[in-house]
């Protein structure tokens, strides 16, 4: 699915949607949204956009944090998932009894933190008698620390003025806080959005590390599906983060500490770095003032450097398969370019044009006509799209059918990308809904805030929302051709598998005993 641009529509909306563009004109209605829309940079580098829509008194916000998981240091994956959970845990002034007394307190937990970890990493080797009264004075630490917590002060404060939709989500590439208010709580929003941005707490911070390890074990360690993605992409990226796991390698997520949480915080949290939109029942000359108040509070600071490792050129496939007693899945990916190139629409139209819903190619060859497959589909801009990612294909076999003719059947349909030209009704279709997806993002205020957040972070200017149909309507058949010929071929591939296997039985007695 393009990047940016919310979900599909059913084919009547679609039709609609052809026809509203047609007949309202694509260039006059991004005029429109330019004479709605008021953008302006602070002192700190940090951009505010606003988008008055009055059809009812409320708004939606988006704080765009241009920074995920594939910002974690090296031996800290998992760190900036962190702070989707630290930033409901209050400030200073929310979620406290007395942070002064709570500081201190808090200042004892990393200290005993600190000791424990140094002694479980005894070159000498740790000695458990140790080990156990520093794990005490640990729990100890905590348990005087959580005296100072009022839980769920910050949501409770958001919930009573009227937020709903409260949400969070740490991607690969960005974290993005969101939710919608009554339009005349947007001082409150202001405060209370600003506040977690520069009055960054690591409250009960080691209680929710718990948590996302909990998190770790039930998406990918007790997930045969988790686990084979995580193998897949460990093995298709040999240099770049992406081929790190998203949630946290083990070792490294149990040892993440406050510290060096805040100093991830201090580093990616500053205005440079921080898109924040706002779109419902406001007027920009009332609302930017109050904005620029409270948002001027954020640091100012160098936007972070990009990363600079490229992911090598891949010369020869790989191959993952897991023996596991669970579904058998199917999956092969290619690496492709990141969302800059030229032929990212390209991407997205082959991706329509196999996987989206019962008309696309993979569904009617796989499932409904050779009857091989429960799943078949394609994923574009898989695990992310800031960096050179991957295009994944990907198939659930049906009892009595095996990955072996999932690839042939896979393989075919690729081959026919690259030998013989998409229909044009195939390639309408991709345009058509690509424009109802966009029709319908702009319909609803969070998703509209949503992307123009992303697009104002990735592109530096929120119109390249609308631009992007003009690349749109440029992919040729021609186009899909060539980026297959490019992309889809075998020393471009790895490939990751999941076989049943039988699950293991009791161990046998050596003994001969009943």
């Amino acid at each position: 699915m393009p990047r940016n641009l919310p979900g599909r529509l059913p084919a009547a909306a679609a039709i609609f949607a052809a026809v509203f563009f047609s007949c309202v004109g694509f260039s006059q209605d991004l005029k429109s949204f330019e004479q709605r829309i008021t953008t302006k940079v602070l002192p700190n580098g940090l951009t505010i956009l606003i988008c008055e829509r009055p059809e009812a008194p409320v708004f939606s916000y988006t704080t765009f944090i241009d920074a995920g998981d594939v910002n974690d240091p090296s031996g800290e994956s998992g760190l900036a998932h962190m702070f989707e959970h630290l930033a409901f845990k209050g400030t200073s002034e929310i979620g406290t009894k007395d942070y002064a007394a709570e500081k201190v307190a808090l200042d004892k937990v990393e200290a005993a933190n600190t000791a424990l970890e140094a002694e479980k990493r005894n070159p000498a080797g740790a000695d458990p008698k140790k080990v156990e009264q520093l794990q005490s004075e640990f729990d100890d630490a905590q348990k005087a620390a959580q005296k100072f917590v009022v839980p769920n002060q910050f949501t409770d404060v958001a919930e009573r003025n009227g937020a709903h939709g409260l949400n969070a989500s740490t991607g690969l590439d960005e974290t993005s806080f969101y939710w919608s208010m009554p339009e005349n709580r947007l001082e409150l929003w202001a405060w209370l959005e600003s506040s977690r941005l520069v009055d960054t707490v690591p409250r009960e911070f080691y209680k929710e590390r718990s948590v996302v390890e909990e998190e770790r074990h039930m998406r990918t360690d007790s997930n045969p599906e988790g686990r084979l993605i995580e193998q897949l992409l460990a093995t298709a990226f040999v240099a770049h983060n992406y081929g790190r796991s998203a949630v946290g390698w083990p070792s490294e997520l149990s040892q993440i500490t406050a510290t060096e949480a805040m100093a991830f915080h201090k580093k990616y949290y500053v205005g440079s770095n921080i898109v924040v939109t706002v779109v419902g029942d406001v007027k920009a000359s009332e609302a930017m003032p109050i904005l620029e108040k409270y948002f001027s509070k954020v640091p100012a600071g160098p936007k972070p450097l990009e990363m600079t490792t490229v992911e090598p050129k891949q010369f020869a496939e790989k191959t993952v398969v897991i023996k596991d007693p669970s579904q058998p899945i199917y999956v092969e990916a290619y690496h492709r370019p990141d969302y800059k190139s030229p032929d990212d629409a390209v991407f997205d139209a082959i991706s329509d044009i196999v996987s989206n819903g019962r008309v696309s190619r993979l569904y009617r060859a796989l499932v409904r006509d050779q009857q091989i497959a429960a799943v078949a589909a394609g994923q574009s801009a898989f695990p992310g799209d800031k960096y050179p990612n991957l295009y994944l294909f990907f198939a659930a076999p049906l009892p009595g059918h095996t990955s072996t003719e999932m690839a042939t059947a896979i393989h075919k349909e690729i081959d026919k990308l690259k030998t013989t030209d998409v229909t044009d009704a195939e390639l309408a279709m991709y345009k058509t809904r690509t424009r109802a997806d966009l029709l319908r993002g702009l319909a609803d205020n969070q998703g509209l805030s949503n992307a123009l957040a992303s697009t104002q972070a990735r592109y530096g200017d929120w119109r390249e929302l609308f631009r992007q149909l003009d690349r749109v309507d440029k992919v040729t058949k021609a186009d899909i051709r060539r980026v297959a010929n490019e992309i889809f071929v075998a020393s471009n591939r790895t490939v990751a598998q999941i076989d049943t296997a039988a699950p293991a039985g009791p161990a046998k007695n050596e003994g001969g005993e009943k």
